[in-house]
């Protein structure tokens, strides 16, 4: 699997967490970095984005070598950058399955993408098989729901509801074909959720790579991270990192 995001100094998100989730799904994880952040549960002190030339030499360097069963797209950095990753993934078979997750708002509060980065979010989207928004990446990318989303870019959408009000939250997949999924649970009483998103999109693209259909992907990753959640370790003063798992804790 090829990652293409940014790294988190503190391991909690981004590169690290994607690393962590597709291993315990039993997948390699090859990376085209595309930000430096220095960051810590927290927030983030500082970013250095990288050359788009940089980012598409990455993923040039691996996928002329190894190739990849699936791809996972998070932390973009630029657009400049997003429109690199658009060229040259356009370039990919279309069977290889893609799962974008739009970063925009790090836990912290933090915004990791500018109006230019969000504008060219809507290439990435198209050629996604799947993008997870949160409720507050939805509202940007589409002001009309998910199945405004999904028609229009051609994407499965999962839209996250971890963001919403209520003791219980709401994840609704809407496939390209209109048809919907909804998986409704109990909150998780802890701050301790950095790398949720990061997490769950990894964990999606792994069972993607290993030919699972999208629904039983989806269902698979939720599990997974509610029980990275529930194992945090409960590290810093702020949002801390998910714990670690056992393999078949997603088979729960």
């Amino acid at each position: 699997m090829l990652v293409i995001a940014g790294s988190d100094s503190g391991g909690g998100a981004g590169i690290q967490a994607d690393i962590k989730a597709i291993t315990a799904f039993g997948c390699h994880a090859m990376t085209a970095i595309t930000a430096i952040t220095a960051q810590n549960t927290l927030g983030v002190s500082d970013v250095l984005v990288l050359e788009p030339a940089l980012v598409v030499a990455q993923i040039d360097a691996v996928l002329s070598d190894i190739g990849a069963d699936a791809i996972k797209i998070g932390m973009i950095g630029s657009s400049a950058i997003a429109d690199a990753v658009a060229n040259r993934l356009s370039r990919e078979d279309a069977r290889v399955p893609m799962v974008f997750d739009p970063v925009m708002v790090a836990t912290s509060g933090a915004m990791l993408a500018d109006a230019a980065t969000i504008a060219a979010f809507e290439r990435l989207t198209a050629l996604a098989t799947l993008v997870t928004p949160n409720l507050p990446e939805l509202a940007v990318l589409s002001r009309e729901g998910p199945e405004a989303l999904a028609a229009r870019t051609r994407t499965a959408v999962l839209a996250k509801g971890g963001h919403g009000e209520g003791e219980r939250l709401m994840d609704r997949l809407v496939c390209v074909d209109g048809s919907t999924e909804t998986w409704i649970d109990g909150r998780i009483d802890t701050r301790h959720t950095h790398g949720t998103g990061c997490t769950l999109a990894s964990a999606i693209a792994a069972g993607l790579a290993k030919g699972e259909r999208l629904d039983a992907a989806v269902a698979a990753a939720r599990r997974h991270v509610r029980a990275a959640i529930l194992t945090a370790p409960g590290l810093g003063g702020g949002n801390g990192p998910l714990g670690s798992p056992p393999c078949n804790a997603s088979q729960d």
